[in-house]
């Protein structure tokens, strides 16, 4: 699948952001953002389940603090990050790195004036709680549809199989070491050439937030708009760039710092 680049997208939200800055006075003072990988743990705490990408490696949480409030962003590129808040707004977005750190600070930003809410991820427990809502949310709805999965999330996957059945549940995912595997009874397909066709398939579609830092969100959002079709986007990543453009996000465990 040929991804577009999420500049567009970043610098429309750079200039929303920019522009709520200004208007906060928050630009004429030197904040200082602190952005750093965290530990397992200290993202996710201590679930049950032990196969979140997160506990065995293939991501970490950016944590970004800016005046006290804190906002998370999922990556494959952890890098530490120390500048002032108009450092962020004025990074290159052409790198996973870049766009973690920002997605964090936007989040801790917007969660510090009140604009945006759950912008941590959730710990423990919570996970496999929110993947609960999740299912039942969609199932509420939409009734019994067929659902793509666009990121694996375990927790979602496995809810969402069991809510909906097997032959109803698509998902794709770009990590090379888990394409091809069945999860639950669902073979894993290739997130880079299947994920039209997962749209296509699907009544609702769900995605992670994390796509706009790996450089999908706009190619996967455009295709479901194009088709009329439904969709949530889940997760921390994107509560700022969500209530921003006015998308539906769904994350029924995350907290305020």
């Amino acid at each position: 699948m040929d991804m577009n680049k999420e500049e567009g997208i970043l610098e429309l939200i750079r200039i929303r952001v920019k522009e709520i800055a200004e208007k906060e006075q928050m630009l004429q003072v030197n904040v200082t953002v602190l952005a750093k990988p965290l530990t397992p743990e200290e993202a996710i705490g201590k679930p049950g389940r032990r196969d979140f990408p997160i506990i065995i490696g293939k991501e970490r949480v950016m944590e970004a603090t800016l005046q006290g409030s804190k906002g998370h962003a999922f990556t494959d590129s952890p890098q530490e990050f120390l500048g002032t808040l108009n450092d962020v707004l004025n990074l290159d977005l052409t790198t996973n790195q870049n766009r973690a750190i920002y997605a964090a600070t936007i989040n801790a930003l917007l969660g510090s004036l009140k604009i945006v809410e759950k912008t941590v991820h959730c710990k423990d427990d919570e996970p496999e709680e929110c993947a609960l809502e999740i299912a039942e949310m969609i199932l509420k709805k939409y009734g019994k549809v067929n659902v793509g999965l666009i990121g694996l999330n375990p927790a979602i996957a496995e809810r969402l199989i069991d809510t909906f059945g097997h032959e109803h549940v698509r998902i794709t995912d770009l990590g090379r070491d888990i394409i091809g595997e069945q999860r639950f009874g669902v073979e894993i397909w290739d997130g880079n050439v299947r994920t039209e066709e997962l749209i296509d398939k699907s009544d609702i579609i769900i995605f992670t937030g994390t796509t706009l830092v790996n450089n999908t969100f706009s190619q996967i959002k455009n295709r479901i708009q194009a088709l009329g079709k439904n969709y949530l986007v889940y997760g921390v990543t994107s509560a700022a760039v969500s209530e921003l453009l006015g998308i539906e996000r769904i994350c029924p465990k995350g907290r305020n710092s």
